[in-house]
């Protein structure tokens, strides 16, 4: 006789993209840059171009799909954030959005459709 245990459909949910992406988009905000300092400070920031869906981009963090990481990286379409473009949002207090893909905290410096009328 075989028991399966009651969170066994954990492991199997882990595995199922739809519910990644679930995930990734369920923890994805904005945020202040100024509340990023730190994770900058310690090399942790990825910057991720407007052009690239930011939900895409941790998706590919997320499955360790390290030929597409590569790729946007030579293409710059991701990069680590650089001290300028930290500067630039440190002085205009600019709200990021941003989603944790341990180690790593990918932002995305794009303006809300409610915003462009």
């Amino acid at each position: 006789m075989s028991i399966t245990p009651p969170d066994a459909h954990l492991a199997e949910d882990a595995e199922d993209p739809a519910l990644i992406r679930a995930k990734i988009i369920s923890e994805t905000a904005k945020i202040s840059w100024l509340e990023l300092q730190k994770f900058y400070a310690a090399g942790s920031v990825i910057t991720v171009q407007p052009t690239l869906d930011l939900i895409d981009v941790a998706f590919a963090f997320s499955q360790d799909d390290k030929a597409q990481v590569a790729s946007w990286l030579a293409s710059g379409s991701i990069n680590r954030t650089s001290k300028e473009q930290a500067q630039q949002w440190f002085d205009k207090e600019t709200q990021l959005w941003a989603v944790v893909i341990s180690p790593w905290i990918l932002v995305q410096d794009k303006p809300d459709p409610a915003t462009l009328n």
